[in-house]
């Protein structure tokens, strides 16, 4: 019986090594086809925020969470004014925003993103910029959303799980409702994923991300 059960553990664990091998190949292939469809998208943000006198970066970075707890800088492009983080300050001193805050690290009806940004947003452009971090090996095509430090905390999120596989570009939760869903629900999908993660679940993640995106579903 127990070299039944080391044969399956076994034949489990190759299996996935395999699965996470051509996973990587996957996310290289198609980072080197989206950082070249970055190009000719980050001139067409650049003008048309200079065309509406706004002539910061249109790129932002922020440190996330990836694998193992490893920080790193996600990159994508700007939606919202230059200032944000002040901005961001000054709301939560209001408790209506403060608590919708605290709820979902979120609010429904951001006043920091501009015209443009939310254009961005529904359309899901802003994330064309984190193909560079999957590139690098920071993040996957299809993962858990990387947190910002002290987020899963805020929920009693589950850092070994959570953090156990690279966070990606889009992923369980993302192709499931998105910003409609709860944090709560949120954390519950992305868990799912974590544990049941497989190339059959990365095609239908695949699907319900596109379908997604052609219908906004959740976005915002």
């Amino acid at each position: 019986m127990d070299g039944v059960v080391i044969e399956k553990t076994s034949s489990f664990s190759v299996s996935k090594r395999v699965y996470f091998i051509l996973k990587r190949l996957t996310d290289i292939v198609f980072a080197l086809l989206g950082c070249i469809l970055l190009v000719p998208i980050a001139l067409i943000v650049k003008i048309t925020y200079i065309l509406n006198g706004d002539f910061n970066s249109i790129f932002f970075k922020q440190k996330r969470i990836g694998k193992n707890g490893k920080e790193f800088n996600l990159y994508k492009f700007r939606t919202m004014v230059p200032n944000a983080e002040e901005v961001l300050k000054k709301l939560l001193k209001q408790e209506k925003y403060k608590k919708e805050w605290d709820l979902n690290q979120k609010f429904s009806k951001d006043p920091r993103i501009t015209k443009i940004g939310n254009i961005l947003r529904k359309t899901s452009l802003d994330e064309v910029p984190q193909f560079i971090n999957v590139l690098k090996g920071d993040m996957s095509l299809i993962g858990p959303r990387p947190l910002i430090n002290g987020e899963l905390d805020a929920h009693n999120g589950n850092h070994e799980l959570y953090e156990s596989i690279r966070p990606g570009i889009t992923g369980w939760w993302a192709a499931n409702g998105r910003s409609a869903t709860t944090y709560e629900k949120r954390l519950e999908l992305e868990y799912y994923y974590c544990k049941n993660c497989s190339i059959m679940l990365d095609i239908r993640c695949i699907f319900r991300t596109v379908k997604a995106v052609i219908f906004k579903t959740g976005a915002k």
